[in-house]
């Protein structure tokens, strides 16, 4: 659950413009925000000769340090709790993010749930004011790009009372390029606001593979040119909120069976498939005018057959994205702690290589001593120049410059409570639910369910992890939800694995409803689930499954009359699911991705474009 307390510390106030100028050496960077237009972003370029003398006047090791962005503890940069503390000595050496910054000169910092970083939005702002004042405060006073992974639906950090919109895939099912616009500019706004002016997203990939343990509904769907109309919106709308986008995972991971945070993916595309299918979506991100593009930990071998990882190739990062496709803004890896980067190398090389490769922010090292000492080592020992970091470097500060950091890195602690979560945004992001859930199976024209013949329901079924976006399991939100809407709904969670006397009670209890409604997560030939949804039926009570994940759940059950697909299990997307299956809104959600035949999976059930309405 998300830790909405507030801390006991009171906020700082907000420094004097005129103060933050002579912190960052007189550096302004005059922006017209732009919201992208044509082959570029509508903003003014950054003073580059500032930007060149500023980076004249940095030492080694502040030039080191500004290529990494890490993780650390604690919802105060001074004043911690204890066990944050504990936990930022152990794992980091420093007792606060002041003094992470004080000691290494980090450049960015990534904001986290599990890290306690994120509680609520006030709390948020005075965090990230706390680091950009410390960073303001050393020698050449420098601006801190805070980011984190907010990419809505099953990956948020920053959750309630922020918006919480659908995820790619949802909004894929959509395939609104406005709502996706509309979806970074308010969320964009927001992260703005708490301070966070770097996001990890969208997600760029296009799955294709629909056993992707990874990525999956984090993708807008598997149609390379859909996934690049609706990955070049969003990026405008949060550029255009100076918030720099992330693309990501270069360059592709949407075909993969194997996770990169715990193993080494390979993409077995030939060079002619990546060009027509993963490469699409960020040549779109590049002309939108992306600022940052995050590397994937996959092996490819039809782009570099030396078995390296994505994030430690010349041949891909400085070949392909900067060389083909002309990329030349800032390259940042996926985080260093996955294994997938780290199964050939050792923690000390990585950073090494991945910046001889042509990235330029290092992100998250699972030892930011060993990582920092390595690159400051390579340097001094020839393997790398100092003039290959300046050139890192320089991308880096012109993001920086871009997105308004160096001319107003402070945010209004007391205003951040108008600006996050407000109706106005919260409407908008039911508005652009209620466009995403789809409807695949209608039999008898089950749905809508009718408050005269289906007056109570039963609602059962998977209660999966909760992301940040969720206030409970699905079950008990769906219910809630349909409750408000005029039935009376009852919630039992069953479970990803149902046992057999979980699955006796649920059908016991289904016999007492008049419809059963019943959330699937991931349902395989195998799964429990299989035998729940399937018992559930044979009680004769009407059932409506409902996807709450991956929408190939439907080919696994055959026997239900009616089969919808959120996406995932947010409150917001549940919440217009149940405003589809009570019949306040029509369905008008299209599948983003094909779902193959369970019995013949090289056969498609339902083709992209699939979704039925009443």
């Amino acid at each position: 659950m998300h830790d909405t307390t507030r801390p006991s510390t009171p906020s700082s106030p907000r420094p004097s413009r005129r103060g933050v100028l002579a912190a960052t050496a007189t550096l302004t960077a005059a922006l017209a925000v732009g919201t992208g237009a044509g082959t570029a972003e509508a903003a003014a370029r950054p003073d580059e000769r500032r930007l060149r003398a500023l980076l004249s006047r940095m030492t080694l090791e502040e030039k080191v340090g500004q290529l990494f962005v890490m993780r650390v503890y604690g919802h105060s940069a001074t004043d911690p709790d204890q066990a944050d503390i504990d936990a930022n000595l152990t794992e980091i050496g420093v007792r606060t993010a002041a003094e992470l910054v004080a000691k290494y000169r980090v450049g960015g910092i990534i904001y986290f749930t599990w890290a306690h970083n994120t509680r609520d939005p006030q709390q948020i702002a005075a965090l990230s004011n706390g680091i950009q004042r410390a960073s303001l405060q050393q020698p050449r006073g420098l601006p801190v790009l805070i980011a984190t992974d907010q990419e809505h639906g099953i990956v948020c950090r920053v959750g309630k009372p922020a918006t919480l919109f659908p995820g790619a895939m949802a909004v894929g099912a959509s395939g609104s390029v406005p709502d996706a616009r509309a979806l970074g500019r308010i969320s964009g706004t927001e992260l703005r606001a708490m301070g966070i002016n770097q996001d990890y997203s969208p997600d760029a990939d296009v799955n294709v593979n629909p056993a992707n343990p990874v990525i999956g509904v984090r993708s807008f769907g598997a149609d390379p040119d859909a996934v690049a109309r609706l990955v070049a919106a969003e990026v405008k709308g949060y550029q255009g909120a100076r918030v720099a986008a992330t693309a990501k995972h270069f360059p592709g991971h949407g075909d993969t069976a194997v996770d990169s945070h715990y193993g080494f993916p390979v993409i077995t595309h030939s060079r002619e498939v990546w060009e027509e299918l993963d490469a699409v979506p960020f040549r779109a991100a590049i002309r939108a005018g992306i600022d940052s593009v995050m590397t994937a930990h996959i092996q490819f071998p039809a782009l570099d057959d030396s078995g390296d990882p994505a994030t430690l190739s010349h041949p891909i990062l400085t070949g392909i994205l900067r060389g083909e496709l002309g990329y030349d803004g800032v390259v940042i890896t996926d985080s260093l702690g996955m294994q997938g980067v780290r199964t050939k190398y050792g923690d000390d090389r990585v950073p090494v290589l991945a910046l001889k490769a042509g990235v330029d922010q290092l992100l998250n090292p699972p030892d930011l001593d060993v990582a920092w000492h390595a690159v400051l080592d390579a340097v001094r020992g020839g393997e790398l120049t100092e003039a290959r970091l300046d050139e890192s470097i320089l991308r880096i500060l012109r993001m920086k410059a871009r997105r308004g950091l160096f001319e107003d890195p402070y945010v209004s602690e007391r205003q951040v409570a108008h600006r996050v979560g407000t109706p106005e945004h919260l409407a908008e992001a039911d508005r652009i639910a209620e466009r995403t859930t789809t409807l695949l199976v209608n039999e008898g024209r089950l749905l809508p369910l009718s408050r005269r013949s289906h007056r109570t329901l039963l609602v059962v079924g998977a209660d999966p992890a909760s992301p940040s976006g969720t206030t409970g399991p699905p079950t008990g939100v769906l219910a809630a939800a349909l409750t408000e809407l005029g039935f009376t709904a009852t919630a039992l969670s069953t479970g990803t694995a149902p046992s057999a006397a979980v699955i006796d009670r649920a059908v016991a209890a289904a016999r007492d409803a008049d419809a059963v409604v019943v959330a699937t997560y991931n349902v395989t030939a195998g799964s429990a689930q299989r035998t729940l949804v399937e018992r559930l039926t044979a009680t004769g009570r009407p059932v409506v499954a409902l996807a709450v994940r991956n929408p190939y759940d439907v080919a696994q059950l055959p026997s239900v009359p009616a089969y919808l697909a959120s996406y995932s299990w947010t409150d917001v997307e549940l919440r217009a699911a149940a405003r589809v299956i009570a019949g306040r809104v029509r369905p008008r959600g299209k599948l983003p991705v094909p779902v193959q035949r369970a019995d013949d999976p090289s056969r498609v059930l339902y083709p992209i474009g699939y979704g039925l309405s009443y």
